[in-house]
């Protein structure tokens, strides 16, 4: 649900297509790849005004405040066996030892700030969108009519792990077994720019589309928070996240509607508790959202209708929207900068997850809804559009993008990684070309928006 003002319509589509983050990325590979140096000094520019001239990879994980599975293995590996051959090990030895940061000493660097605080809006959003599905009106709201979409987010989801952890078997790079969530990811934003293109405004294929990924969106959420703890959990802090659920909900019986009083207190009390807990910290916000007062009806994602509500919640989103399309630019700026050279097997697994895994899922799980199930589709909607919504799903970008830092410790691994998920983008030159094949023609409309077909699809 985008916040439309009067300006440009060149300034308007950055704004409402995400251009900002297609723009970040590429002058990150573009800056990465021509003075590598600048660019990673300014990644972990400690804001604070520390020295961060040495730092080493490991460190940039402890600076961050985040910490990986992977990535502990090496530290132990490094503590056991000391090399005097390798700098790196050296560098990494001298940053993990007595006067390495800590949580409480370290740093705040440019990517901790847009990473870690900054994406909490931008999940907050997103975890705006799911829970207003969830209400009345909503595309989750009725089991029966979300049904087959829902069973297709599993194929959307389980399809592109298994292909990928196959992969991994296959190519013995077990190092590589961590990212089997990255290829899950469906771009929303990206996802509907293109669905619209090929199917035409309004057609039922877009809505069981937004549907796929708003609940894809959710079990992302629940991938990150259960299967990438940013640290060894302390789930003890989460009481600090509680007390600010309480404290919101004593907010709500105040009666107060500005949405400040619910990010400033409760929001950041459950930020540090996610933050201190071990669960990543940039889903600190989702507490949150079911306490800020809210309309008790859904009109479905990206209805204009929307702007007219002036809840607490939409408030909220509406003054947040056109940030976070900067924030995603800048996040692209700090994540997306990889070498050319560090295409490898991690990039190849992620590409084949992402196109093969996520049409052969989503389509064999919406045949299994038809077939053994008894559901239907939506009128209008047959299985080419279900293997074209497929390949259009395979739009990762965004949240691959942010699963594969948290996924991998920096290095070769991580590195190869991001380019799959950058690379995910071509999968919307993809989708056209099923689409051809599969003789899917724009509809150019049928009378209804997206909004009021997800409302009935």
């Amino acid at each position: 649900m985008s916040h439309q003002k009067q300006r440009p319509r060149a300034i308007a589509f950055l704004y409402e297509n995400s251009m900002f983050l297609i723009v970040g990325a590429v002058a990150a590979l573009i800056w990465a790849n021509v003075a590598p140096d600048s660019y990673h000094h300014f990644v972990h520019l400690d804001l604070t005004g520390g020295d961060n001239h040495h730092a080493a990879p490991v460190h940039d994980d402890i600076e961050d405040g985040e910490s990986h599975n992977a990535s502990e293995g090496t530290v132990a590996a490094t503590e056991d066996t000391p090399s005097d051959d390798s700098d790196d090990t050296v560098a990494a030895t001298d940053e993990i030892g007595e006067d390495a940061p800590t949580d409480e000493q370290h740093g705040i660097t440019l990517h901790f700030l847009i990473n870690d605080i900054l994406m909490a809006i931008f999940f907050a959003i997103a975890g705006k969108e799911v829970w207003e599905a969830m209400l009345p009106g909503g595309a989750l709201s009725d089991p029966r009519k979300a049904a087959t979409p829902l069973l297709a987010t599993v194929g959307g989801v389980a399809g592109p792990a298994l292909i990928y952890l196959a992969g991994v078997a296959l190519s013995g790079q077990t190092e590589l077994t961590n990212g089997w969530a990255v290829p899950c990811a469906t771009d929303i934003a990206f996802s509907y720019l293109v669905a619209r293109m090929i199917f035409g405004q309004g057609h039922p294929a877009i809505a069981f589309l937004l549907l796929l990924a708003i609940a894809d969106d959710a079990a992302g959420l629940v991938i990150l928070a259960v299967f990438y703890p940013a640290k060894p959990l302390v789930l003890g802090w989460l009481g600090l996240a509680l007390a600010g659920i309480v404290t919101g909900k004593v907010f709500q019986k105040l009666k107060l509607q500005s949405f400040w009083w619910y990010l400033l207190i409760p929001g950041v009390a459950s930020w540090f508790a996610f933050f201190k807990a071990g669960i990543h910290p940039a889903l600190g916000l989702l507490p949150i959202i079911p306490i800020m007062p809210h309309a008790k009806s859904d009109l479905g994602i990206f209805a204009h209708e929307e702007l007219k509500r002036d809840d607490t919640l939409n408030a909220f989103e509406h003054w947040w929207k056109d940030k976070v399309e900067l924030i995603l630019g800048l996040f692209g700026l700090v994540n997306a900068g990889v070498a050319f050279s560090a295409v490898g097997t991690g990039t190849w697994l992620v590409l084949g997850a992402l196109v093969v895994g996520k049409p052969v899922g989503i389509l064999l799980m919406t045949w299994i809804a038809c077939r053994i199930f008894g559901l239907k589709m939506p009128e209008g909607m047959n299985y080419s559009h279900v293997v074209t919504l497929g390949m259009i799903a395979a739009i990762g970008f965004t949240v691959a993008l942010f699963v594969s830092t948290a996924a991998f410790p920096p290095g070769s691994a991580l590195d190869s990684v991001k380019m799959g998920a950058l690379g995910s983008f071509g999968a919307a030159g993809l989708s056209f070309l099923v689409a051809k094949l599969v003789g899917i023609k724009n509809s150019n409309g049928n009378g209804k928006t997206p909004e009021t077909v997800a409302q009935t699809a």
